[in-house]
C-alpha cells in the first residue's frame, strides 16, 4: 500500500484569515486572538455532498506539508507515505486536509506572527493555548471550506490527542477518530523530558524573554537544537538506536578521547539540531508542548465527563506501538478503557515496530492496513 504510485504531486500550501478583530478566536483561557491566519493544504477533491472529507492533525514539530512536494519529489510531506493515490488515506476516495496548529510557525498565527497592537512579533506575549483551541481553528477551517461533517479525524501524539479533543468535544461533527501513539495525560516523566528541552531554549543567552525576532538578532538557536536533541532521544526506541548507530565511531576506526562529537549518535543527534533551528521557532516549541502537558480531556468531574461521553457518536480507531515509550502503549489503553466505559464504539491495536515513537511517520505495512481498512469501514458506513 506504501508502494501505490507516484503520490499525490506538486502542491501549494494556502493561507486564509480565519478570525478578525471584528470576530475573534476566543480561547480556553478567555483571551481573544485577531486576526488568526491559518496555513493549509488539502489532496482529492471533495464530493458534492462533502462526505469524503478527512482532517490530518500534526504533531509538534510538523505543518501542513503532509503529502506531495513543492517542486522537489525528493522532498515529499511528512505523512506522504500515508496519503495518494492507493495509500492508506486514499485520495482517489477521499479529501484531505493538513492544516499548521494555532501557535505554529509554519504560516498560522503563532507567536513569531506580528502582534497588531504592537506593530512587532508577539514573542511571549502571545497567549497560552490549550489543544481545544487548536481544534477550534482546525473546526473553523473545515466550516469555511463548506464541510459539514468530517468522514474522520486522524493524527499521531499531538494531532492524535487534536483528534481525541475534536471527536470528545463536537458530536455530529465527525464520523471516526484516529488516535495514533497519542496520551490523554501526559505522565511525569513526559513532562520532565519537556521542561528540559524548554530550560534549554530559555537559558539560552540569546533567547532574551523571548524577543529575538528583530533584523540581524541573534536567536537561540543553541538551546532550540539542544531541545530537539534531547526530545528526538525520546523518538527513537533503544533498539532502533543500537540498529542503526550501535556504538560506532564518526568518521574514524579508534575512539578520539575527547569531548568533541565521537560516536555516530552524537553525531545523528547533532545534524537533528542543526536542521532543526532553520525551520522553527524556539517560542513555538515552549507554547506546544505546554500545550502536550496540560492536555487532560478526562479530568474533571466523573458525572460531567460520563456526561460528555455518552454524547459522543464518533467511531475511534486507537493505535500504539510496542517500543514507543515516550507514549507507550499503555498510554493508548487508558484512552481506550475510558472510552469503553462510556460504551463509545472502539478498535485498538497494538503494531510491532522497532522504531519508537516515530513509528507513526513510517510505512509500516500492518499500520497502514489498519487505518484503511477503518477508513474503509467509515465510507460504507456512510454509504459511500
Amino acid at each position: 500500500m506504501t508502494d501505490a504510485g507516484p503520490g499525490v504531486g506538486p502542491v501549494e500550501t494556502q493561507r486564509v484569515v480565519l478570525f478578525t478583530e471584528d470576530d475573534p478566536l476566543v480561547l480556553e483561557t478567555g483571551a481573544r486572538l485577531a486576526p488568526v491566519e491559518v496555513a493549509y493544504e488539502t489532496y482529492g477533491t471533495l464530493d458534492g455532498d462533502g462526505a469524503n472529507a478527512v482532517f490530518v492533525c500534526h504533531a509538534l514539530t510538523g505543518d501542513a506539508h503532509a503529502a506531495g512536494h513543492h517542486g522537489d519529489p525528493r522532498r515529499p510531506g511528512w505523512w506522504d507515505n500515508l496519503i495518494g493515490p492507493g495509500r492508506a488515506l486514499d485520495t482517489d476516495r477521499l479529501f484531505v486536509i493538513c492544516a499548521n496548529v494555532l501557535g505554529g510557525c509554519q504560516g498560522t498565527t503563532g507567536p513569531s506572527s506580528i502582534d497588531p497592537a504592537t506593530g512587532a512579533p508577539y514573542g511571549l506575549r502571545f497567549p497560552q493555548l490549550g489543544v481545544r483551541d487548536l481544534v477550534d481553528v482546525h473546526r473553523a477551517l473545515v466550516r469555511r471550506l463548506g464541510i459539514e461533517r468530517l468522514l474522520g479525524v486522524i493524527g499521531g501524539s499531538l494531532g492524535g490527542m487534536q483528534a481525541l479533543q475534536w471527536a470528545i468535544d463536537h458530536p455530529g461533527e465527525l464520523d471516526g477518530a484516529i488516535v495514533i501513539a497519542a496520551s490523554a495525560r501526559l505522565s511525569a516523566q513526559n513532562i520532565a523530558f519537556s521542561a528540559v528541552a524548554r530550560e534549554a531554549i530559555m537559558r539560552d543567552p540569546d533567547f532574551n524573554g523571548g524577543d529575538f525576532y528583530g533584523d540581524g538578532a541573534a536567536r537561540p538557536n543553541r538551546g532550540l537544537a539542544l531541545a530537539r536533541m534531547i526530545g528526538h532521544i525520546t523518538y527513537l526506541s533503544e533498539a532502533s538506536m543500537r540498529e542503526k548507530f550501535g556504538r560506532r565511531i564518526q568518521d574514524a576506526d579508534e575512539p578520539r578521547r575527547g569531548f568533541d562529537v565521537d560516536f555516530e549518535v552524537e553525531s545523528y543527534l547533532h545534524h537533528q539540531g542543526r536542521s532543526f533551528v532553520d525551520r522553527f521557532d524556539a517560542n513555538t516549541y515552549l507554547y506546544l508542548t505546554r500545550v502536550m502537558d496540560y492536555f487532560d480531556p478526562f479530568g474533571g468531574d466523573p458525572v460531567e465527563l460520563a456526561e460528555r461521553l455518552s454524547r459522543v457518536d464518533s467511531r475511534f480507531l486507537v493505535v500504539s506501538f510496542d517500543s514507543d515509550w515516550r507514549f507507550s502503549t499503555e498510554h493508548s489503553r487508558e484512552i481506550v478503557q475510558t472510552l469503553s466505559a462510556a460504551r463509545v464504539p472502539v478498535t485498538f491495536r497494538e503494531i510491532s515496530a522497532p522504531m519508537g515513537h516515530d513509528s507513526f511517520l513510517m510505512p509500516i505495512p500492518e499500520y497502514h492496513r489498519t487505518i484503511a481498512g477503518f477508513v474503509d469501514r467509515l465510507l460504507h458506513e456512510r454509504g459511500a
